[in-house]
């Protein structure tokens, strides 16, 4: 009879521990997917940005068509990346390369960088990009925290079983890593 309580007691401690492990890493995968759709709707709100934003360039700079061809087809990278946080990472990294190169152009044409509606979208771009570094060091925090959740021992046991696996990082693209030239 002792033994028996003994075992239930047993079974009712891992089972207590079971359960609360499995929903912490159900909250810090919640926490992670939250965060990623606040970087999503950043980059949403940015991709619409993009073809006004090219549209104001292109009448000042029609002859810089490989720049935006490669505009449109990092656009199109995005688009057919789908749910897959890593794909998404580096079609988004690409995308903003791309951006960069724009704005290089841009920088070769005095009347459109005086133009009004050039001006506003860009600014529109930069509060955008402000937004989504932030939303981009939310989301590593709690791929941070889920990560440590699910690769710690014990909890790596429960989390193999359950399926639950590390998140990717929103790392910053090679290109980016590197300061723009500026010359006076």
């Amino acid at each position: 009879m002792t033994v028996l309580i003994v075992l239930i007691i047993i079974f009712g401690v891992l089972a207590l521990w079971l359960m609360g492990t499995y929903n912490s890493l159900v909250k810090f995968r919640n926490f992670k997917d939250e965060a990623w759709s606040g970087i999503d709707v950043q980059l949403k709100r940015r991709f619409d940005l993009v073809p006004n934003l090219v549209a104001a360039v292109k009448g000042y700079a029609a002859h810089e068509r490989e720049t935006f061809d490669s505009i449109t087809r990092a656009r199109s990278a995005v688009t057919q990346a789908g749910p897959d946080t890593a794909k998404r990472i580096a079609a988004e990294n690409e995308f903003a390369s791309t951006l960069r190169t724009l704005f290089a152009v841009a920088e070769n044409y005095p009347e459109l960088k005086a133009n009004t509606n050039f001006l506003d979208l860009q600014q529109q771009l930069s509060k955008i990009e402000d937004e989504l570094q932030l939303a981009r060091r939310y989301y590593n925090g709690t791929a941070r925290n889920l990560n440590n959740a699910v690769q710690r021992f014990p909890n790596v046991i429960v989390a193999n079983f359950f399926g639950f696996r590390p998140a990717a990082y929103f790392e910053t693209a090679e290109a980016e890593k590197t300061a723009p030239e500026v010359k006076f």
